[in-house]
């Protein structure tokens, strides 16, 4: 099991289009990932869950990922939450 901590950086935190783009970052690993937000967890398969972390701009969110490729998803996801989701270009 593999854990980091990143803060979300773009405007808007882990709102609609940014829970959507990090539930397609996540689709194409076996491995599962959780992400943590205060005492709420969300599985970032599912993007109800991790709407319901309410985690604005400058949230710091531990991302934790297990499986047989936990190193290749959470490169994806630490590289999706440095691109800000691709959303303040």
């Amino acid at each position: 099991m593999l854990q980091r901590e990143l803060t979300l950086t773009n405007r808007r935190g882990l709102h609609a289009r940014a829970a959507t783009r990090l539930v397609q970052c996540c689709q194409p690993f076996a491995s599962s990932v959780t992400i943590y937000h205060g005492d709420r967890s969300a599985d970032a398969a599912n993007i109800m869950s991790l709407l319901m972390l309410a985690a604005p701009c400058t949230s710091v969110v531990q991302v934790q990922v297990e499986g047989e490729d936990a190193e290749e998803a959470l490169n994806a996801i630490v590289a999706l939450f440095e691109a800000r989701f691709d959303e303040d270009q």
